[in-house]
């Protein structure tokens, strides 16, 4: 039994649920209303999340942190290209879920899914992959909040890089949850979620 699963029946066990249920519904819509606001808001040159009603803007980041989004997203969009796999978007691609907006620091579509997105598109579904690069601001909703979305939204892996401590961990999807592979902090990654791809995880932090 998954998370969602064991919540729904903790829930069902409350008598009060009923009155739960309605106040909710009420925050809900108000939710819905700040989501709104907050489209309104953004534009191409804000990186911000929509966030469990909360909007977060985002500082600009460290060298170390987008050294490391470079060399990824650089060897990841190769493969892709050359073998044409998908498409890798980078930083500020939004992923809007059906609670939640974020802009993960680097995601991968398979090509069907790719191809189903007009020019025009500014809101995307779960991605396949997908990256966030660690910082001080992000590391709690990245560990929390995303890695819990992502995964009941579908989202096939996720990786975890710490720029810090020079690791990545890889993370597979299992029944709408996601559980460790591997912690790295040198070798070969491998992935089947996108096709043949191999990263030397040494080499990212270089």
């Amino acid at each position: 039994m998954n998370h969602v699963s064991e919540k729904i029946a903790e829930l069902k066990q409350l008598p009060e649920l009923a009155i739960i249920l309605e106040r909710l519904e009420k925050e809900m819509i108000q939710e819905a209303e700040r989501r709104n606001e907050f489209y309104e808001l953004v534009h191409e040159n804000v990186k911000a999340e929509f966030i469990n009603g909360t909007i977060i803007y985002h500082s600009p980041v460290m060298r170390r942190h987008w050294m490391v989004s470079m060399n990824v997203s650089r060897e990841l969009s190769s493969h892709a290209k050359k073998h044409d796999l998908g498409e890798v978007g980078v930083e500020k691609v939004m992923i809007s879920l059906t609670r939640n907006d974020y802009e993960p620091d680097i995601v991968f579509f398979s090509k069907e899914k790719a191809s189903l997105f007009t020019k025009q598109q500014m809101h995307f579904p779960a991605p396949d992959l997908v990256v966030e690069i660690l910082s001080d601001s992000t590391e709690k909703n990245d560990r929390n909040i995303k890695f819990r979305d992502y995964a009941s939204h579908g989202v096939k892996e996720y990786w975890i890089i710490d720029p810090d401590k020079n690791s990545l961990e890889q993370y597979l999807n299992t029944d709408n949850e996601f559980q460790l592979l591997r912690t790295f902090t040198d070798g070969t990654l491998k992935t089947e979620t996108v096709k043949g791809f191999a990263l030397d995880v040494r080499s990212i932090f270089e």
